[in-house]
């Protein structure tokens, strides 16, 4: 694999920066690390903390390309890996019909590299350069999909039973992240550097915004910010993360707003709150939310 060049921790700080990530210091050092050690680096955190945008961040600065596998349960190694065309196959089959070509050599022909469909794995281990591997949500996939990744994670290649063994020319850099649905294998967890992401500090979440939402004024971020980590004392459904944030902060800023106003809160609750339960508790403790958002409480 060919290393960026990143000879010390500062170093991943500032490509995270260059691509417009505010990150601190023990994301910085995961990074590097899994970068140095070409370790497959796995980050887990609340939902909306920015795990996702690692990967993101990290193909914008390398300059390579992002591939993306999103997990679901009952995802299996032929959507991640491979596919046969069978309706190419069929067709070629038909047309061989009439020729003189034997079973066996027609069978060879069908299973070759012009009827592969490439899914997200297979495409990234047969890039030229490095690509980013994003393996989002690994925890929706089943323990079987697991099982399945720890030959990729180990050596970097795959068994296709038609073609042999593919071994990566050039490495990837693995990202995968968990919202912790299910506890991931110990198998797993041996095989990558591990990153936990928590909710933000106030004062980097501000930054988060102003780097984001460049159009907001810095009052009106701050007051997102402290109205936000009030949410996340709260007994709710579901807890904003840094992505509500941003979006709250970009529908105000449509809206014309430079500071929170209780009416266009209740018009904008949407894009905090995410279910009805939350919503109806967020509108009870309005008053108490809005003088913690002000500074006042």
């Amino acid at each position: 694999m060919a290393e960026p060049r990143i000879e010390r921790i500062e170093d991943a700080e500032q490509l995270l920066g260059s691509a417009g990530y505010v990150s601190d210091r023990d994301i910085a050092t995961a990074l590097y690390l899994a970068i140095r050690l070409q370790r497959p680096l796995l980050v887990e955190g609340y939902a909306g903390v920015g795990k996702t945008e690692i990967a993101k961040v990290l193909a914008e600065a390398l300059g390579t390309e992002l591939v993306r596998l999103q997990c679901y349960e009952g995802l299996d190694a032929s959507a991640a890996l491979y596919e046969w065309n069978y309706a190419k196959q069929i067709l070629r089959i038909r047309m061989e019909e009439q020729s003189e070509r034997g079973a066996d050599s027609t069978e060879s022909l069908i299973f070759s590299e012009p009827y592969l469909l490439e899914r997200p794995i297979l495409a990234a281990l047969r890039r030229e350069t490095s690509p980013v591997l994003l393996i989002d949500e690994v925890d929706r996939a089943d323990e079987e999909f697991e099982a399945f990744l720890l030959e990729i994670l180990s050596e970097y290649q795959v068994t296709i039973p038609e073609l042999g063994t593919v071994r990566a020319k050039a490495p990837p850099y693995v990202v995968l992240t968990s919202n912790r649905v299910r506890e991931l294998g110990d198998a797993l967890r041996r095989r990558c550097l591990y990153l936990w992401i928590d909710y933000p500090s106030l004062a980097k979440e501000t930054r988060i915004v102003r780097a984001k939402v460049p159009a907001a004024s810095d009052a009106l971020a701050q007051q997102i910010c402290r109205f936000t980590e009030a949410l996340r004392e709260m007994d709710l459904d579901k807890r904003p993360g840094v992505a509500e944030s941003l979006d709250w902060a970009l529908a105000l800023v449509e809206l014309h707003q430079d500071h929170l106003e209780p009416e266009m809160v209740r018009a904008t609750l949407g894009c905090m709150a995410k279910t009805r339960r939350d919503t109806e508790r967020i509108q009870a403790a309005l008053p108490d939310l809005l003088a913690r958002a002000a500074g006042s409480a």
